[in-house]
């Protein structure tokens, strides 16, 4: 029984924003209806499958039961305003405008339930000259200073994340906005219309250190220069590590470790603004130092100087790192139809409303049947929606 057992959400959303938050919610709880058209969301299509499910569809849509509509007709659509009656929270993705076109707006939804929490994430916002553009993550990535960000120092290029970093920003941040707004439902008994974009999430995420030169409007100054500061990489006799020093204990130790105590006292390191300012300088010598040694060797004089540092691990070493296995960070989930499943475990461990994986991802329209009759369809009209295309099953 998770935190958000008996909190009941539509997902109307695909790829990964909305599906991944919605995913969450599920995990702690909540019974989740992903709402999709007859022909599936895009997710479904992208990948190879086991039991008709790609790897990708699986893990953003894990926990949740699956109803498909064809929201063009006039059934379908009484269809999803019947679901939204008894709803908590509707989470939507589609381009501004689009949930109005429709006649699912967040004015007409909330006169048929007026505690609904309506969730509407863009790309851009809902206005401006981007609002009604199509976006993808690296769109975002361009336009957040992502990939200013990630530019190569030496050459100046651009470079993206590797991974979809924007939209799952955006997905933590609207899960976090739910729980915000349950909270204050419960305190006044109103729902609300959260809005929120990718690019905000994205600016939000990065403000603290990456523009921290734009922070003080009168104090502008570059951040460039200092965040290389980040590029710990270092090579050592048979393998990458990592190891850094913000504190001055912590530096002092580094020091010690690769046996160059002469660094502690010198005027470019006495400091961490120092360090900071001569990063270059500094991980140019900490790399001299490193690649004199065996991995192993190195960590562990770094650990006993109690100096952060980590071997660099690969994606064929993850399952099997002495601390993942600790912390029982990937679980291993049966399921029929897919065998043994592996999932990143909820990350929040709550020890009275603990969060867990309920079910897998669901085939296109599993559970219609289910969840119209939870809702008061007769088993013959069920029949008629299927047969007039209204509903696929």
């Amino acid at each position: 029984m998770g935190p958000f057992n008996d909190v009941k959400v539509l997902d109307l959303t695909s790829m990964v924003s909305g599906p991944v938050a919605a995913m969450m919610l599920a995990d702690q709880g909540a019974d989740v209806v992903k709402v999709e058209p007859l022909h599936g969301e895009q997710m479904r299509h992208i990948g190879p499958k086991v039991n008709e499910i790609t790897p990708a569809f699986f893990s953003c849509n894990r926990g949740k039961r699956s109803i498909s509509l064809d929201l063009k007709s006039e059934e379908g659509r009484a269809v999803l305003m019947k679901l939204v009656e008894s709803a908590d929270v509707l989470i939507q993705n589609f381009r501004p405008g689009a949930m109005e076109r429709m006649g699912f707006s967040e004015p007409v939804l909330r006169e048929r339930n007026s505690r609904l929490i309506y969730v509407s994430i863009s790309g851009f916002g809902e206005e401006g000259p981007y609002a009604h553009k199509r976006v993808y993550d690296p769109v975002i990535q361009a336009l957040s200073c992502a990939a200013d960000i990630q530019a190569d120092r030496a050459s100046g290029r651009p470079q993206m994340f590797r991974i979809i970093a924007a939209d799952k920003v955006t997905a933590l941040t609207a899960a976090q906005a739910i729980s915000a707004a349950l909270y204050a439902r419960e305190r006044t008994g109103e729902g609300q219309h959260i809005r929120l974009s990718m690019l905000d999430s994205m600016l939000s995420f990065f403000w603290p250190e990456a523009m921290a030169g734009l922070t003080f409007a009168e104090k502008e100054f570059d951040v460039t220069p200092y965040q290389g500061a980040m590029d710990l990489v270092f090579e050592t006799q048979d393998r990458f590590i990592t190891a850094g020093a913000i504190s001055d204990s912590e530096w002092a130790g580094l020091c010690r470790a690769i046996q160059r105590e002469d660094l502690i006292e010198h005027p470019h390191f006495k400091d961490a603004t120092d360090r900071i300012t001569h990063n270059t300088e500094r991980k140019a010598i900490m790399a001299e130092e490193i690649k004199k040694w065996a991995s192993d060797e190195i960590l562990a004089r770094f650990d006993a100087e109690e100096v952060p540092c980590a071997p660099i691990i690969d994606r064929s070493e993850l399952l099997d790192h002495e601390q993942v296995k600790t912390n029982h960070s990937v679980e291993r989930l049966q399921f029929e139809g897919f065998g043994e499943v592996r999932q990143a475990r909820h990350p929040a461990q709550f020890d009275r409303t603990p969060a867990a994986v309920s079910r897998p991802a669901p085939q296109l329209g599993e559970h219609g049947r289910d969840i119209l009759a939870a809702v008061g369809y007769s088993e013959s009209e069920i029949a008629q929606l299927i047969s007039h295309g209204a509903v696929r099953h």
